[in-house]
């Protein structure tokens, strides 16, 4: 019965030696590297809230441009708002994130909500915040185009 158990426990263990994965240190800190899993970010996409239509587009140098227009605008006029050098932010590790915008003192962000029940929450929802960080404006929005 022991030869069992010990067979089945050196087995065990030599299975688990093979599934194993080395993650190597980060050159720079020495630590070691954690993955999370997020979903994917498009490199475009058009949202609308009530009162605005959305377009965040991934730029060449990693960076996200923010255009906003009139919910009721057609996106081929000229943006009433550009705001250039975004930034994506994970939040958690279930695979939400925001990408963080700023304009003259104002923060805007456009969060992507991927833990919730889409019945009563919508995938993205803007936040906007005065320079004294106060929210201003905070609407649902629903995709128009990816």
């Amino acid at each position: 019965m022991i030869k069992h158990i010990l067979l089945g426990a050196f087995c065990l263990a030599q299975f688990s030696l093979v599934s194993a994965k080395e993650i190597p240190n980060h050159p720079e800190t020495g630590n070691m590297i954690t993955t999370s899993v997020f979903q994917q970010v498009p490199k475009t996409v058009i949202i609308k809230t009530k009162k605005f239509k959305i377009r965040i587009d991934k730029q060449p140098n990693g960076k996200y441009l923010y255009q906003s227009w009139n919910a009721n605008a057609s996106l081929t006029t000229k943006p009433s708002m550009i705001i250039s050098d975004g930034e994506l932010i994970p939040d958690g590790s279930g695979g939400n994130y925001y990408i963080a915008f700023t304009n003259e003192g104002y923060s805007y962000q456009v969060w992507r909500n991927y833990l919730t029940d889409y019945g009563k929450k919508a995938p993205y929802t803007l936040i906007v915040n005065d320079p004294n960080d106060r929210e201003i404006l905070s609407q649902d929005g629903y995709v128009v185009k990816k």
